[in-house]
């Protein structure tokens, strides 16, 4: 995914058509005042609170970061790049690159200058966002707060994320699971998959699936060599999966889907029966843009 990093959106609009760079541009906004009305939408509802899971500071004065802002926005943006994953799905008609604010180690304000949901945009990806402006400088003024300013509703309506913040994930840290949760059976979709890594590796195969579990990087990933992750590497992933007479045990995916897309999503697709509890990748073969390492990494299904 090393020309999509950030996982993404960076070359992801190279090549394709105008209705579609159309449609990338309507999940990205460079408005710098909140529309949204405030209609008393609270942070929790049904026990789950409105959270950002994740602030990843990917990429410092970057080009490709520039060209992004350019594609998605219609201008020049900033140099900078960070992806935000939030706890919920969100409502696109209610983002703008106002809600958000970035504050740096000196106290001073970054600029939030566009945002964008692609390319992480088929259905129950629609938490990850990609913020692009100037986010001050690792080494000498880095970020290190992000908080939801505006009135950012999730996708059901449910909550507000407004208020929500997280500590920003330095420059120099290696990629980690943040998100993980079934794919319900009525959302499967199936397609032959291929030897190659193409958007024809994007599903899960049919014959054998008991279950897939959608898994979320907090920026985007590629393994060391350099080359997109691919199915002989579902191997790689580990899941716990507790079975109906309450024991538990740890199983390997036998198969990867949603490949070849460039966001930070991942399909894991199990021929086991039973309830998948956690998720766990090993260290030391997947690097994000900044080319810096994974270490052991795990998160727990969402129920």
């Amino acid at each position: 995914m090393k020309t999509l990093s950030l996982g993404l959106a960076l070359a992801f609009a190279v090549g394709i058509s105008a209705q579609a760079q159309q449609s990338l541009k309507d999940m990205s906004s460079a408005e710098q005042n909140d529309w949204t009305p405030d209609s008393g939408v609270s942070r929790s509802a049904g026990g789950q609170r409105a959270q950002i899971l994740s602030a990843f500071f990917g990429l410092d004065n970057s080009r490709r970061i520039r060209r992004a802002g350019l594609r998605f926005c219609g201008r020049p943006s900033g140099t900078d790049g960070m992806p935000l994953v939030f706890s919920h799905e969100l409502d696109i008609a209610t983002i703008e690159a106002g809600d958000i604010e970035i504050t740096l180690r000196s106290g001073k304000k970054g600029s939030v200058n566009c945002v964008s949901l692609a390319p992480a945009i088929e259905p129950g990806e629609l938490r990850t966002l990609l913020l692009i402006g100037d986010f001050g400088s690792a080494e000498a003024n880095p970020p290190i707060r992000v908080k939801v300013i505006g009135n950012l509703h999730a996708a059901d309506g449910s909550v507000n994320f407004r208020g929500a913040s997280v500590e920003v994930i330095p420059l120099v840290t290696g990629p980690a699971l943040v998100f993980a949760e079934n794919v319900a059976r009525t959302d499967w979709q199936f397609r032959p998959v291929s030897t190659g890594r193409g958007m024809s590796d994007a599903f899960c195969p049919q014959e054998g699936l008991q279950n897939i579990l959608r898994v979320v990087w907090d920026g985007g990933v590629e393994l060391a060599s350099g080359e997109e992750i691919g199915p002989e590497h579902a191997g790689l992933y580990r899941v716990t999966i507790e079975t109906s007479d309450g024991s538990v045990r740890t199983v390997r995916p036998f198969a990867i889907g949603n490949l070849g897309d460039g966001d930070n999503n991942h399909e894991l697709c199990l021929n086991t029966e039973g309830r998948p509890v956690s998720v766990a990748f090993p260290a030391g073969h997947l690097v994000d843009p900044n080319h810096d390492v994974n270490a052991n990494t795990s998160v727990a299904v969402q129920r």
